[in-house]
């Protein structure tokens, strides 16, 4: 996908929805966020805090909210677009311009840009994920003491990574090829995906 550098240019490479794209917008600027583009769409902050987006899709465009799930949501219009795995961030979906009311919109925007200046957010879950090693890799590992010590001194996040790169596989023959090409990785001391990280 082509990086978007600024709001414009996200509008006019979504024509379908330029006009509803271009009526969120204006009802965001009427407020004190800034406007800024991450991750290649129009985001709208308050004191360097994500609070609202806007984006167009196949079917719909729409306003979502960074820490929606505190919204009283009177009119009950916002949806969580992943369910079970989105926690805080809530969607409003349009069909169509007409579907746009906006001081119902600006009194939602306005209550979010309320959220966050509370601090009411989702924080991330920092609890440490409990690293379960494939019974292949741990025979591997009790067999091979400086293999075994390389593979403890490897942080958490490396270790499940070789861990769910053995247990994805499906097949017997699979999982012992993947075995046997990370355990020189391993010996070296780097991490599965080390070659496409900044480290």
């Amino acid at each position: 996908m082509k990086k978007i550098y600024s709001v414009e240019e996200y509008i006019e490479t979504n024509e379908t929805w330029a006009e509803g794209l271009t009526k969120l917008r204006n009802i965001l600027l009427k407020t004190e966020l800034d406007e800024t583009v991450k991750w290649s769409i129009p985001t709208y902050t308050i004191n360097n805090k994500n609070v609202a987006g806007i984006g167009a899709f196949k079917g719909y465009f729409g306003l979502w909210f960074f820490n929606g799930s505190f919204l009283k949501d009177e009119e009950n219009v916002l949806i969580n677009a992943q369910e079970g795995k989105t926690k805080g961030m809530r969607q409003w979906r349009f069909a169509d311009v007409s579907e746009l009311n906006d001081p119902l919109i600006l009194k939602y925007v306005k209550e979010a840009i309320e959220n966050q200046r509370q601090g009411l957010e989702i924080k991330p879950d920092r609890s440490k994920k409990e690293t379960v090693v494939p019974e292949l890799l741990q025979t591997l590992l009790n067999s091979n003491a400086a293999l075994k010590s390389n593979f403890e001194s490897l942080s958490p996040y490396k270790q499940r990574e070789y861990c769910e790169y053995i247990d994805t596989a499906k097949r017997d023959a699979t999982k012992q090829s993947r075995l046997e090409k990370i355990t020189p990785m391993i010996e070296q001391g780097i991490g599965l995906n080390d070659k496409y990280r900044n480290c």
